[in-house]
């Protein structure tokens, strides 16, 4: 479970990222269910909206991204 902590963090990193690094985490994030997003979806919707659907799918699944544990190390 994620703590109150973990979830600041994972807000303060997809705060900071731009479209491409945020697709990229997206894309390589290891949900505990399919995420089947298009190109063209990605590229298009809102970033605030992208940012918000990767956030969700964080607390979804309790697990933070890998860049984090990545940072962490």
């Amino acid at each position: 479970m994620l703590n109150a902590e973990q979830i600041d963090e994972i807000l303060a990193l997809v705060a900071t990222l731009d479209r491409a690094s945020l697709c990229q985490l997206i894309r390589e994030y290891r949900s505990s269910f399919p995420l089947d997003f298009t190109s063209e979806f990605l590229e298009t919707v809102e970033l605030d909206r992208l940012r918000h659907i990767f956030v969700a799918v964080c607390l979804q699944c309790q697990r933070m991204p890998e860049v984090m544990s990545e940072m962490a190390a």
